[in-house]
């Protein structure tokens, strides 16, 4: 039976400016719907998984139209709960060159899904399906609520041999009173994680940590053997992301597993919509665990998984197992016929 991966997460509505004007440009946005939780659920759908998703939706139509758009990726549906009356939404910008591309919240603090107390879900049974659950740092940051619900369902997964995986997803718009009201949050979820998605940057500012280092990778190698040992983590995985002159996007992967850095060959690519290309990463590291992978060719894949979501509109990455292993080896077509 395909391994079953259930995300704990909000689901947004993504209001997107057309092309690359600025909101206050535009006087049409495009609609669909995402979210870590989702985005990482229906990657792995795509690699073969059955994905669910743990989430509050409201009972209007806005809900209504967030369960279809689930359905239409193939999410399941059973441990998603109705109740409430909004969505979160962000809105976003497109950047182009040197202007970066820029996402706005909105209140996001009265959404159905972050008004959602612990009783709401059936914690017991989410932990008895899933073999992998996901969380994400966006998540840690909304209300005490949310909070108790991914640290209870965290430990119950564990207590039922299960794997936790947690992004660390730092946002700082979203943390009222920022890297001091996230640090023992943060601490909380890496000590009951098995697989973190995290870098340098999150161990030197989250976790307050210091390293006399001044390159990125350097502060890297430093760092993360450290997080991994102070909270006794399995894997840990991350990319570098640079922007090139001409408008080309480079990606090193890495992934550190039994006291080893991996690294992904650096990748540069044209970028048609950014967001989402973590959580591909993410399902690529995953995939390349629970298929026994090796550590290279794990880090391999992921970094080409997040490469290709950004050849694709939407938060939600898209591309199978034979598309990513075929972008591996630079196999490019001009039309499949």
């Amino acid at each position: 039976m395909p391994k079953k991966i259930v995300a704990f997460g909000e689901v947004m509505m993504r209001l997107q400016v057309p092309g690359y004007k600025l909101l206050t440009q535009a006087n049409t946005l495009q609609y669909s719907f995402s979210g870590t939780g989702v985005n990482v659920a229906a990657a792995m759908i795509n690699l073969g998984y059955n994905g669910h998703l743990v989430t509050k939706l409201p009972t209007n139509p806005l809900g209504d139209a967030a369960i279809s758009y689930l359905q239409r990726l193939g999410i399941e549906r059973n441990l998603i709960t109705r109740g409430g009356k909004s969505v979160g939404m962000y809105f976003l910008e497109n950047g182009f060159g040197h202007r970066a591309s820029r996402v706005t919240y909105t209140n996001r603090l009265e959404t159905s899904f972050n008004t959602a107390s612990l009783s709401e879900y059936d914690l017991e049974s989410i932990a008895e399906l899933a073999d992998i659950v996901h969380f994400c740092g966006i998540a840690l940051s909304m209300g005490s609520n949310v909070r108790e619900s991914m640290k209870v369902l965290a430990k119950k997964v564990k207590e039922k041999g299960g794997i936790v995986c947690f992004d660390c997803n730092y946002r700082p718009s979203l943390w009222d009173g920022g890297y001091s009201k996230a640090k023992p949050h943060y601490e909380d979820m890496l000590t009951l994680s098995d697989i973190v998605m995290m870098n340098e940057k999150d161990a030197m500012y989250i976790l307050e940590m210091k390293t006399t280092k001044t390159s990125r990778e350097e502060q890297l190698i430093d760092l993360i053997p450290k997080v991994a040992t102070n909270f006794d983590i399995q894997t840990i995985a991350g990319t570098h992301r640079t922007i090139n002159r001409d408008n080309t996007h480079s990606l090193l992967g890495y992934m550190y597993k039994d006291q080893i850095f991996h690294f992904s060959e650096h990748l540069s690519f044209s970028v048609y919509d950014r967001i989402g290309a973590g959580d591909a990463y993410t399902s690529g590291i995953l995939h390349g665990e629970l298929s026994r992978f090796s550590p290279k060719k794990t880090v391999q894949f992921a970094a080409a998984a997040g490469m290709l979501a950004c050849t694709i509109v939407g938060d939600t990455p898209m591309s199978t197992e034979t598309e990513i292993l075929s972008a591996i080896i630079g196999t490019i077509e001009d039309i499949k016929r």
